[in-house]
């Protein structure tokens, strides 16, 4: 037998053996703690920084994303503003304000508990940027807690896309996270996310790790 499918045959082993140790303690996954943020249109961008603009990279992220120099203001229906939300790349087909409850309550708006991308009937936002104003009749979402997978990370940990879990954050506050969103992608790192509001109630902070529960 080769070396190359030996070495192969061996990883794939060894990997089996780690999942089934993990699972029987819980899978560990470490936190990523999201702050507000939006996702624009290329139409949207060059109405709010100007025509021709394109964002900028300031910091890659995980499955192509990043995050950007440009920064918008959002106004809700109580004209209650949030400034310095920070936008991210790459553009996208439709226009998404994330935000927490806390933000939700501050801006007077009802924004609904949502997975990234499910905007239908969601809460209207207006967005002000240094050159124009962009009003969303939709696309202002509370996202829906989730954990980022890639395929080998999924399979070691007994789940599969879109699957719905608990997690345990094992500290003083002992928390349980319900419904969280099982999301896998080949360009996807290790991670799970939850806002600000649900970080600061449970004292979790980015880089603590957490454990799927059965």
């Amino acid at each position: 037998m080769e070396q190359q499918t030996v070495e192969m045959i061996t990883q794939m082993v060894l990997q089996t053996i780690r999942g089934m140790e993990e699972r029987k303690g819980g899978y560990q996954v470490p936190v990523g703690v999201s702050a507000r943020h939006i996702h624009l249109t290329q139409e949207h961008v060059e109405a709010l920084f100007g025509q021709g603009c394109h964002l900028t990279k300031k910091k890659d992220l995980m499955g192509g994303q990043y995050a950007c120099n440009e920064t918008v203001t959002v106004v809700g229906l109580k004209l209650r503003a949030i400034e310095n939300v920070r936008v991210l790349g790459p553009v996208r087909k439709a226009s998404q304000l994330e935000i927490s409850a806390t933000d939700a309550m501050k801006l007077g708006v009802a924004a609904p508990i949502r997975e990234s991308g499910n905007i239908a009937g969601s809460a209207p936002i207006a967005v002000v940027g240094p050159r124009g104003v962009v009003y969303l009749d939709e696309g202002c979402i509370i996202a829906m807690r989730h954990i980022h997978m890639s395929p080998s990370d999924a399979a070691a940990a007994g789940v599969a896309d879109g699957d719905i879990v608990s997690v345990k954050a094992d500290n003083e506050r002992g928390t349980v996270f319900n419904q969280v969103k099982i999301r896998v992608d080949e360009s996807f790192t290790l991670e799970m996310h939850i806002d600000t509001d649900e970080a600061n109630a449970s004292r979790i902070k980015t880089g603590d790790k957490v454990t799927i529960v059965r």
